[in-house]
């Protein structure tokens, strides 16, 4: 028995399960095949590189009937590149980090369904005010970038629920199982944006070094930081941390970010580091679930086991 939300209805899929845009990672083959099995893929975009975009997008829209998206980060696009994606009728729009006032009427005008991701009550009420058709609501236990004074999912999503409602709200953060995903629906939401889980597939644009060492790895050896991004030279807003798997340059920068930032010498050291071989060429993007993570299955087989672990955890919780 598929479980039936508000999601699954605005989208016709099958299951409340949706892929979060990783930057990147989540490239045609995998947001194809998570809508192949029933869920939302979403294309991760992140900076709409025209490029890349040109690549990954017909790949998704030649290769599934079903229902499929694109998400960006809003700080770091202009309208040309949600404008480009648009040409490819995606059924939804995810804006993520950022201001999404400037293409919320573009994506709306094209009949896709606008997804804001929010990490803050301020970010969740301008989404209602701008009309999100989906409100995504991630907890600081997420991978990759997040508020750096953000909330935890447990206690963050039921606010946005019912801030939001009637809005379907989406939860995100330190889901990488069934049992998150019926835990999202416990707390109201109509389903759940996964990430590092999907990030182990076999259709993830992921190095298999990083694979491998995210299903070694476990929640503790995670961390929220900005030091990744300072010396990389990113352009992350600074309200936004990430939380990564450990790294050389944490252990010797943590805490020292300012001194980091005005050091041009250790962030040449760093890149020197980089190309020597001495560091990984990126972080690792990872959340604090990944203890959960120990296989590398196909993303569409994935789905359905997301699902049907939800269904029996709800099932013994109902018998209870």
């Amino acid at each position: 028995m598929a479980l039936s939300t508000a999601f699954t209805e605005l989208f016709g899929v099958q299951h409340p399960i949706a892929l979060a845009p990783m930057g990147g990672s989540a490239g045609g083959a995998l947001a194809a095949a998570v809508s192949r099995g029933g869920g939302l893929g979403l294309l991760g975009s992140g900076d709409g590189d025209r490029d890349w975009l040109a690549r990954e997008v017909p790949i998704v829209a030649g290769s599934t009937g079903k229902p499929w998206g694109v998400g960006f980060l809003t700080w770091a696009i202009d309208v040309g590149a949600v404008e480009y994606a648009l040409e490819y009728d995606p059924a939804a729009v995810m804006l993520s980090f950022g201001d999404p006032s400037p293409f919320a009427d573009r994506v709306r005008e094209a009949g896709a369904a606008l997804i804001i991701q929010v990490t803050t009550l301020d970010e969740a009420r301008q989404a209602v005010d701008l009309g999100a058709d989906v409100i995504v609501a991630q907890g600081t236990e997420s991978g990759g970038h997040g508020a750096r004074y953000g909330r935890s999912t447990l206690p963050f999503v039921p606010v946005v629920v019912d801030l939001a409602a009637p809005v379907p709200v989406l939860a995100a953060g330190g889901i990488a199982d069934g049992r998150g995903v019926a835990a999202a629906l416990a707390l109201g939401a109509a389903g759940a944006l996964i990430g590092t889980r999907f990030h182990v597939t076999t259709e993830a644009l992921a190095d298999p070094s990083i694979i491998k060492t995210i299903i070694e790895g476990g929640g503790e050896d995670t961390e929220r930081s900005s030091v990744l991004d300072v010396v990389r030279g990113s352009r992350w807003p600074s309200e936004y941390t990430a939380r990564t798997l450990g790294h050389p340059y944490l252990d010797r920068w943590r805490g020292r970010e300012a001194e980091l930032a005005a050091d041009p010498q250790a962030r040449r050291a760093y890149r020197d580091a980089v190309a020597g071989g001495e560091v990984p060429p990126l972080p690792v993007w990872a959340g604090e679930a990944i203890d959960l993570i120990n296989d590398l299955p196909s993303a569409a087989d994935l789905v359905a086991a997301l699902a049907a672990q939800a269904e029996d955890a709800l099932a013994r919780a109902g018998r209870r």
